[in-house]
């Protein structure tokens, strides 16, 4: 079905990071903010060119360092503005923290393929668009934060609820609540158009990022250029059917709970203590509040979370069929 190499625009940059770095502090765009665009642009297209995946573990990988780090590998030619306008913006005073953004300048929706989606928006109607992707068990208000920034930056930010997630809705009963991954990828597309994007960079975490680098692969010409964080990259059920290490195949747990049916009762009786569970585990350091997780656990109360969540991981796992299309 891949026709082409999975390229996208300039470039096709893929890191590891912790959903606290994302959602609480607004990874995305203090990387692209940071980003020298200047020096770093042949380093970049080496980097592409050999698609070396760089990971980031252990205490030493600290915030600041991994910002760093990674600031080599983002897409950084269409937020040139965002950066310069960074760089001359004063910073917060020593002892002071600026107050953090809860919600969007607007909350919009539109038919767009199967699916009836809902979406924020910020900033200028003709900026440069700056596509922004969740994941699970995760929702819009990840870049809450990241939105206005990017927005003051002058970009146009749209940053949509994937299918089964906040108000996006399906427009028929008889479609297939299927969370296959190219599934996900081809509502973007249809989203994208919808709103008549052409082109977009296209960030996101987890599903997010495995939908930017499926849209990179079979779409590189919708793609400006693409920021992908933590994620699965591009699964395959064949691919995942050798068994890991004990060790690795624990961090899975979740997904061998979602193959039974008593898991996926569990799930739907307990979406917000699973959640909220998965969000603990996963960034262990990330002291989240009640508000921020009630504004991301009324996304789960969509009436397909469940029957997508489910089946995007049974699919994974070679348990479901997806679509043939």
């Amino acid at each position: 079905m891949v026709s082409h190499e999975p390229v996208a625009g300039e470039v096709f940059g893929i890191y590891l990071a912790t959903p606290d770095e994302v959602h609480a502090v607004g990874y995305v765009s203090r990387i692209i903010n940071n980003a020298r665009i200047e020096n770093k642009t042949q380093q970049i297209r080496n980097q592409n060119e050999n698609m070396k995946i760089n990971t980031c573990k252990g205490p030493a990988c600290s915030r600041r360092g991994f910002l760093c780090n990674t600031a080599i590998g983002i897409a950084a030619a269409p937020f040139a503005k965002a950066a310069f306008a960074a760089e001359r913006k004063p910073s917060a005073a020593a002892g002071t923290e600026q107050a953090a953004n809860t919600e969007f300048a607007s909350l919009k929706q539109v038919d767009a393929g199967v699916l009836n989606i809902g979406y924020a928006e910020d900033g200028p109607s003709n900026g440069p668009v700056a596509l922004l992707l969740h994941g699970w068990p995760y929702d819009i208000y990840s870049f809450v934060e990241v939105a206005p920034l990017l927005a003051s930056a002058g970009h146009r930010v749209v940053v949509p609820y994937l299918r089964g997630y906040g108000t996006t809705r399906f427009l028929s009963s008889e479609t297939m609540r299927n969370g296959q991954q190219s599934a996900v990828a081809v509502d973007i597309i249809a989203f994208m158009d919808a709103l008549k994007i052409e082109k977009a960079t296209i960030a996101g975490f987890d599903w997010g990022a495995r939908t930017a680098n499926i849209i990179a692969a079979l779409w590189p010409e919708r793609c400006r250029s693409i920021v992908s964080v933590s994620g699965y990259f591009i699964g395959s059920p064949e691919a995942n059917k050798p068994p890991l290490p004990p060790s690795a195949e624990f961090e899975w747990w979740y997904q061998f709970y979602f193959a039974t049916e008593r898991g996926r009762a569990g799930y739907d009786k307990y979406r917000r203590d699973f959640n909220k569970l998965i969000w603990k585990l996963a960034s262990p350091k990330w002291n989240f509040d009640d508000a921020t997780f009630e504004r991301s656990a009324r996304s789960f109360d969509n009436p397909d979370h469940v029957s997508v969540v489910i089946h995007n991981y049974r699919w994974r796992l070679g348990l479901a069929d997806g679509e043939r299309q």
